[in-house]
């Protein structure tokens, strides 16, 4: 018999009245991520391993471990994001997928994480807080430039 998990996913939408080159640009430099998300050493290669950091917080070392596994200039960007260090055996490992689809007037930028599993609840509420406010400070950033 075979037992089936269900994943979950975090989906947030935004639409952004600046261009998909615009938005790219803030996704994909390691300065400008840097603004919006987390310290970083990301490169727009794929399979490239790099590390978002940040202060540690309770049940998280403040290292997530990711591979760009997809790369669609000015479309898509699809990378993993998995738990580090000691929490890395049993913890969260998520695939992250941004889609920029051009419309009137700016980009309609979508964010995936997909993969959450039953015992990464405490991850899926967190992200899943945390998301609609990293979209807003990717914006910002890309209003910027």
């Amino acid at each position: 018999m075979t037992e089936t998990i269900a994943l979950r996913s975090i989906i947030v939408e935004r639409d952004m009245a600046h261009p998909p080159e615009r938005i790219w640009r803030a996704l994909t430099q390691s300065a400008l991520i840097e603004e919006w998300l987390m310290k970083n050493d990301f490169q727009p290669v794929v399979g490239h391993k790099f590390n978002f950091r940040a202060e540690p917080v309770m049940g998280w070392n403040g290292v997530t471990d990711c591979e760009v596994l997809e790369l669609v200039p000015h479309q898509r960007l699809v990378y993993t994001w998995n738990a580090s260090g000691e929490q890395a055996r049993d913890g969260l490992k998520t695939i992250v997928t941004w889609t920029l689809t051009p419309h009137d007037g700016g980009t309609h930028v979508r964010m995936e994480q997909s993969g959450f599993r039953p015992q990464d609840e405490g991850g899926f509420r967190g992200m899943g807080s945390g998301w609609p406010r990293i979209l807003r400070q990717l914006e910002d950033v890309a209003a910027g430039l």
